[in-house]
């Protein structure tokens, strides 16, 4: 397997304000606190230790092993949850969705990332320990964007009935997709692997936490990968301090909005809205807002109240009928664990910004940020049409119009380009122009009216020309266009849609060991895979 690299901002698929972080645009230096840079980490863990207690640990470590305790734990996953106890361990994190099996392909490159810094940092600082952390999102509600997965372009998707937190929803259902997906993945060795995680997942196990733990669990346990939900009584209970303040001050509504603004003023827009009070109200089957209004608290959607003393008390009984939204997720997570770095795509990213002047506020150190290793599969039957047919595969990055437009450029016999008939028209009509100066300036009007006229035509002549071309080279084109929505489908990253079991098909578990060898995340490029 080759790998080349090339930077994100030569993609098109990233935003401005990633491509700005990586420039170290200094606008945008006050969003965040050091720079995702090897040299950073130090400073960084030296803060973090005096910020986590032995207390901390102990209560983490504890609660991991409970969630743990239904399945066969790796000795390196073992080891890794007992260091956190120890004051030197501290914590790399990428967090992702309940997508059914997995969802899309950059579920393994979140993980894989944050899998190879930890090494990484482990052996710059031999003297300390860094974990790889996967957060489990259980307490997102959007069933809609996590029942489903995209097989051979196919959608194959999980219908049922929807409410609350994801990762306490019964996986009853699941069962039904089984003969569809062993149609799909066939008799081979690597299909029936696919077959049995898929089936000991869902239908093994109760919940959707439980079946993605086990699913996340065998595809990486031996990298020492730590699972963590945060959908826990116990882990909530160190919240409790920052959620009361949420409901009582609206501390976050303030700075994010701030925040925001000044984000928006610079040119990027806002990623997620603050709201006034960014908690979700959580029992099995509802997860809804908390709105106050003259002092009560309204749980959205409902006809239940409190008032803000029976809230106070509901917090400190239940600190786990209490789930942080979007904006205040990453400062519960930076509670209970000893974290150095959040690992996360674009658009976690930009929210992530948002943040920066709350965490200082509430006194609570800013990891680092730094974006996922980023991935195209390019198997190698696809390759090789692509060097028959002269088109390189940076060139496919490009919209579908415009990489035809450059082939036919590229592969005409007539050159389609009027770039010197227009300086001849344009010299030309430089004589017209000092005839008209000497003569009458009403003139000048009339030259350069048909100057334009004739530009225009130009223009015109140029398009058909191209037009024409473009119709003999469809053959070409069409083959060209084919393989660019294969890479690419419905024009999107391909780790955006495709799930990782095509691949892993076709290459077993080297699909899963290349990836581990060939991504870096300290190296800040896009990265395209030949298999």
């Amino acid at each position: 397997m080759s790998v080349t690299t090339f930077p994100y901002s030569e993609t098109g698929y990233f935003s401005k304000l990633i491509c700005d972080y990586f420039e170290k645009v200094p606008s945008l230096s006050a969003f965040y606190h050091r720079e995702p840079d090897i040299s950073a980490f130090k400073e960084q863990l030296e803060e973090k230790r005096t910020q986590f207690t032995a207390a901390q640990r102990k209560v983490l470590a504890t609660r991991l092993l409970a969630q743990y305790k239904d399945l066969p734990l790796s000795q390196a996953t073992l080891s890794n949850i007992d260091l956190l106890k120890e004051s030197n361990t501290f914590t790399i994190t990428t967090g992702h969705q309940l997508n059914l099996f997995t969802g899309p392909l950059y579920f393994l490159y979140k993980i894989f990332s944050v899998i190879n810094l930890a090494e990484t940092l482990s052996a710059t600082h031999p003297n300390d320990h860094f974990i790889p952390v996967f957060w489990m999102a259980t307490e997102d509600h959007d069933f809609e964007e996590i029942n489903y997965f995209n097989l051979f372009g196919k959608k194959i998707s999980w219908e049922k009935t929807s409410g609350g937190a994801v990762g306490r929803m019964a996986t009853e259902g699941l069962s039904n997709l089984l003969p569809e997906l062993k149609e799909a993945w066939g008799e081979r060795e690597t299909g029936k692997k696919l077959l049995s995680w898929f089936s000991e997942a869902y239908t093994q196990h109760n919940t959707l936490a439980d079946a993605t733990r086990y699913l996340a669990n065998t595809l990486f346990a031996q990298y020492g990968l730590v699972i963590i939900d945060g959908d826990d009584a116990e882990l909530k209970k160190q919240f409790i301090p920052y959620a009361e303040n949420e409901l009582t001050q609206k501390q976050s509504f303030q700075h994010i909005t701030r925040t925001t603004q000044q984000l928006t003023d610079l040119g990027y827009p806002e990623q997620v809205h603050p709201r006034e009070i960014n908690l979700f109200y959580l029992k099995n089957g509802l997860r809804e807002r908390i709105i106050e209004r003259d002092g009560t608290y309204f749980i959205n959607e409902t006809r239940q109240s409190f008032t803000a003393e029976e809230i106070l008390t509901e917090l400190h009984t239940y600190p786990e009928r209490f789930s942080p939204n979007a904006l205040l997720r990453p400062l519960y997570q930076e509670i209970i664990l000893p974290n150095l770095c959040y690992v996360g795509g674009g658009g976690e990213l930009a929210y992530w910004f948002q943040l920066k002047d709350y965490f200082d506020a509430v006194k609570v150190p800013f990891p680092v940020l730094l974006l996922r290793n980023s991935v195209l599969l390019l198997p190698k039957q696809l390759s090789e049409k692509l060097n028959k047919l002269k088109v390189p595969v940076k060139d496919l990055f490009q919209s579908p119009s415009a990489l035809r437009t450059q082939c036919t450029h590229r592969d005409s016999d007539i050159e389609i380009d009027f770039s010197k008939q227009r300086t001849h028209l344009q010299q030309q009509f430089k004589a017209l122009y000092d005839l008209a100066e000497r003569t009458d300036a009403s003139f000048l009007g009339a030259v350069a009216a048909q100057e334009k006229k004739q530009l225009n035509g130009l223009d015109h002549l140029e398009k058909r020309l191209l037009k024409a071309q473009k119709r003999k080279l469809a053959d070409a084109l069409d083959r060209v266009s084919a393989l660019q929505s294969q890479l690419f489908p419905k024009e999107s990253l391909q780790e955006r849609s495709a799930n990782f079991s095509e691949f892993y098909l076709v290459h077993g578990d080297s699909l899963l060991y290349e990836l581990k060898e060939k991504l870096d995340p300290l190296h800040p490029e896009f990265t395209v895979i030949t298999l």
